[in-house]
């Protein structure tokens, strides 16, 4: 679940985000994405650390650059545990022994999300 969590956060911010498309179409180096979304190499390279840290990007030196591309299994094992986690069926809905006021579970904002007004 954290590595979900870490991917999850990496994948978060737009300019991220904007990496690892680019990065599934070609394996480019620093000076190449920094061109392409008109940032600095420095912004690259910290983006690049976060995506890394969390797996999703890895490096291969190629000569004097180092190309990036993406681990497409990490992805793909990310998407595998969201789509588990939207086929998780609830024990039971109506429970609110647990509620603390019982007389209106509704009223109550740990059973909102179960039909109950949002206020």
């Amino acid at each position: 679940m954290v590595e979900l969590i870490n991917i999850l956060k990496a994948l978060s911010d737009e300019t991220r985000y904007q990496l690892v498309n680019l990065l599934l179409k070609h394996d480019l180096c620093v000076g190449a994405l920094a061109t392409r979304l008109n940032i600095s190499e420095s912004a690259v390279s910290q983006h690049l650390k976060i995506l890394r840290d969390a797996g999703i990007v890895k490096g291969e030196k190629r000569g004097y650059y180092t190309h990036y591309y993406v681990d497409r299994k990490v992805l793909k094992e990310a998407a595998d545990q969201i789509i588990q986690l939207s086929q998780v069926i609830a024990i039971n809905q109506n429970a609110h022994h647990d509620c603390p006021k019982k007389d209106n579970p509704y009223s109550c904002s740990k059973h909102r999300h179960e039909g109950g007004e949002s206020k």
